[in-house]
This record gives structure tokens, C-alpha cells and sequence, in this order.
């Protein structure tokens, strides 16, 4: 994932060089990310690699625009420095498999909600990595601290090693993507996300 992420802001590169009609090459610098896009989970434990699924066939599909805007990291889990204290004016979007979510069903929360809701959505790589106590304190004590974004999640099924996609997840996948695509394109302010196939 982070080749791909690296290969986007190469493609970003060439798209914003432009011929100069009196023979020269003009360089045109790239906009900041305006959105940080972290894609957690591991593809070798079922329903835990739905992002990184998601992820590999969504990021083609975008639009340049949007692409220009978006930084991409994989994380297998979610650290809070990760997330706590963005730059101003960045969003945070996560991508995860969810706990506290029936499998196949896709849920997007907002970041600074999280936690709100005892036994509601919540990235499993919050649950996994002890990060659900961490955010909560943070959030409690410095509500400012926390990212503007969005938490887009599906529900699982298994999550053993050497264990594929479940049928839940894999029936949902287009549904995710479309949901990650709208959250990006909104977020970015970048008009018509693609139409996921």
C-alpha cells in the first residue's frame, strides 16, 4: 500500500507539469494533502484486511483531483500520535474492519464521536491495539486534539490467521468502497467521488 501511495504522488508529479507554449517545461507545485486517509488492518487475518481490499481497487478509480489531495498510510494498527494532533485544516478518514458492528454492515462515525456510544462502532484496530482507552482519555482532556474526519468501518465475521474475506464482507465490499469514495470526495471538497462498480 504505501508503493501505491508513493506511486500516486509521482502520478500527481506528472499531471501538474505543463508545456510552456514558448518551449519550456513549467512546473505547477501541488496542493498540501487535505486528507489523510489510513488504512488499517493485516490481509492475512480474514475480515481484518477488508480495508486494504477496499483500498487496492478503489484508489484507481478516483479522480485526479481528489487523488491530489489524499495522503495514503497503511497501518496495521492505529497508534494514537498517528491521529492526535493533525495539522489544522487536514481530516483524518480510517478505514477498518468494525467492531461493535454486525458483519457485511458498513457504518461511517465521526472521529471526534467515537467512544460516545458504549459498545458502538469502533475501529477493531482501536480494540486490538488499546487504543480505545488512549483516544477516550485524549478526547476527554483535549477535545481539540482530535481530527477533524471520519471513521468508515465494516462489520466482520473471522479474524484467524491465513483466513480469507467471509462471504459478509465480500458481499458488502461495493457498498464500503462507495461509502469511503463519498467520505473522501466530501472531505477533500472535491465534487463527484466515482461511481464503484
Amino acid at each position: 500500500m504505501e508503493r501505491t501511495a508513493l506511486a500516486i504522488r509521482i502520478d500527481m508529479d506528472a499531471l501538474h507539469t505543463a508545456i510552456d507554449p514558448r518551449g519550456g517545461t513549467r512546473m505547477h507545485p501541488l496542493s498540501p494533502p487535505s486528507v489523510r486517509l489510513f488504512v488499517c488492518g493485516t490481509a492475512d487475518r480474514g475480515d481484518d484486511g477488508a480495508a486494504l481490499s477496499a483500498v487496492a481497487t478503489l484508489l484507481p478509480t478516483l479522480p485526479s483531483a481528489l487523488l491530489e489531495r489524499l495522503e495514503v498510510r497503511r497501518c496495521g494498527h492505529l497508534r494514537a500520535e498517528d491521529i492526535l494532533g493533525m495539522p489544522a485544516g487536514e481530516f483524518a478518514v480510517v478505514i477498518d474492519a468494525a467492531a461493535g458492528v454486525a458483519p457485511g454492515h458498513v457504518v461511517a462515525v465521526p472521529i471526534r464521536t467515537l467512544g460516545d456510544i458504549e459498545g458502538g462502532p469502533m475501529p477493531r484496530s482501536f480494540q486490538e491495539s488499546g487504543l480505545e482507552a488512549t483516544f477516550a482519555a485524549a478526547h476527554a482532556a483535549t477535545p481539540e486534539t482530535m481530527p477533524d474526519g471520519v471513521f468508515v468501518g465494516i462489520g466482520g465475521r473471522r479474524f484467524g490467521y491465513g483466513r480469507p474475506l467471509s462471504r459478509s464482507v465480500r458481499l458488502a465490499m461495493r457498498s464500503f468502497q462507495q461509502v469511503i469514495a463519498t467520505e473522501l470526495a466530501r472531505l477533500a471538497n472535491v465534487p463527484g467521488g466515482p461511481a464503484v462498480k
